[in-house]
């Protein structure tokens, strides 16, 4: 089994008590990480605000080369990034239209690149012979980032890039449930930039509370739950931490009556699957046209029976296991409810038996609002497709829930399909597509789904605070 240590001040930690990291297509643990204490995280906080004078006061061309060479190294390391993706996720190395390992880490590589080339540019408010005033982004100071399991290493380079590229110093804090390839990746940054500037603490729910209330960190990044994103909020009034927070998502999709249906249910299920739908922006609610409805879920029915689940590591897999067990009884909750309140299971469904945290891709017909599956974020391999008739009705109903963080429309007419997803109350709009995001537009929700945006120059500027300069002339 094959230990990792934290990486504090440019050190490697270990800690007295060690946490075993789970295979969920095996069930058995295949790594150990140390359990951080709340004086680990002290000491990584310490390490941090030592460490940013130096960082902050570097030359932004600087700071760009040196996250740039994180970028080759993240490259020269894939194949072994891909495989600790792969064992502590599950997702397959290559995967359903080529989303799983090998996505991840590129995607990893690609954001890395993309945020180095970012500016902060100072902007010209007034400047005539009476004053000059400037407008200046300055770093904020110690972020702590705190990452969730589905997307361990993406998520984990989403949140530090624009740290480190604004000039801040960062501790982050990866789930307990798949903390070994941002482990790794901190320890290949630890070779490459000044000891205290990333720093990674390893433990349970309560080393990221400690984070949430730390006195010394100034930001707080975190991607998961609204119910934990709520608690993080609480804790970091202590001392008005800066937050974005990414959250959950309950994403609509409305397919219009123009479309064909068999061309559109592979990207339907593409975009609803992907992951094995453990993705924050995956399509959760398909709203179908009455008059193509019965067509669509017999498409997506069919090719969710023929879809391979399996071992992440085997080449020919499309969907691996759901994450972690408890996910994985919570979604077959939400199936069974459904079927006890009248849905159809056209495919899935059953909870194998076996080792490993395996589900078969669910399509449930015949869903209504207020069915739990179609309330509740699934965040597993589970769509519920509901029937409509009426437009104005659907987008109240798709708008009827307390998530808002994407929402797709789909359609031949592109636009009339734009100008009834703008209607949806969603941070991103897809039409004719869903859940693909680029780093240099920005990403965040709306209502219950965060606060703040990440990704391009808006989600580099949350990562720095204003200072108005005024220069006097006479």
């Amino acid at each position: 089994m094959r230990e990792f240590n934290m990486i504090i001040d440019g050190k490697a930690v270990s800690a007295v008590r060690g946490l075993e990291v789970v295979n969920p297509a095996s069930g058995r643990p295949f790594a150990v990480v140390p359990a951080a204490s709340e004086a680990d995280v002290d000491r990584a906080v310490a390490a941090a605000r030592a460490a940013f004078p130096g960082w902050s006061g570097t030359v932004a061309a600087e700071r760009q080369r040196l996250i740039l060479a994180l970028a080759d190294a993240l490259e020269a390391n894939m194949p072994e990034l891909m495989e600790l993706v792969t064992r502590e996720t599950g997702k397959p190395l290559g995967g359903l239209n080529g989303v799983g390992a090998g996505m991840e880490v590129g995607g990893a590589i690609a954001w890395t690149r993309v945020t180095a080339a970012l500016e902060l540019p100072v902007e010209v408010i007034q400047d005539n012979d009476e004053a000059r005033v400037e407008v200046h982004r300055k770093p904020l100071g110690v972020v702590g980032s705190i990452t969730p399991w589905n997307w361990p290493l993406m998520i984990a380079i989403w949140h530090v890039m624009p740290a480190l590229r604004a000039g801040n110093t960062v501790v982050i804090k990866p789930s307990e449930l798949t903390p070994t390839a941002t482990l790794r990746f901190v320890e290949l940054a630890n070779a490459i930039l000044p000891p205290g500037v990333l720093n990674i603490v390893t433990g349970e729910r309560d080393i990221g509370a400690a984070m949430a209330a730390h006195p010394g960190i100034d930001k707080i990044v975190f991607t998961g739950s609204t119910p934990t994103g709520r608690k993080i909020m609480q804790s970091a009034a202590g001392n008005l931490k800066r937050l974005t927070l990414e959250l959950g998502g309950n994403d609509a999709g409305i397919v219009l009556p123009d479309v064909d249906p068999k061309a559109v249910a592979p990207r339907l299920f593409a975009v609803g699957f992907h992951n094995n739908g453990q993705t924050c922006a995956c399509l959760k609610r398909l709203y179908v046209h009455d008059s193509l409805y019965d067509e669509v879920v017999s498409e997506l029915a069919r090719i969710a029976r023929e879809a391979v689940v399996g071992d992440g590591m085997m080449s020919d897999t499309q969907l691996g296991p759901v994450q972690n067990k408890a996910q994985l009884r919570y979604v077959h909750e939400l199936v069974e409810d459904a079927r006890a309140r009248g849905a159809r299971i056209l495919s899935g469904g059953e909870m194998p038996t076996g080792d490993g945290y395996f589900y078969p891709p669910t399509i449930i017909a015949d869903a209504i609002d207020g069915m739990r599956v179609v309330d509740e974020e699934q965040f597993g391999p589970v769509l519920p497709v509901i029937r409509y008739t009426d437009l104005d009705d659907v987008i109240a109903r798709a708008n009827d829930n307390d998530n808002g963080l994407g929402g797709s429309v789909w359609s031949s007419d592109i636009d009339h399909a734009t100008r009834i997803g703008m209607r949806l109350e969603c941070g991103t709009l897809w039409v004719n597509e869903h859940g693909a995001v680029q780093p240099d537009a920005p990403f965040g929700g709306v209502k219950q789904s965060g606060i703040g945006v990440e990704f391009g120059r808006y989600g580099l500027e949350e990562y720095t605070s204003i200072q108005t300069v005024k220069v006097m002339k006479r």
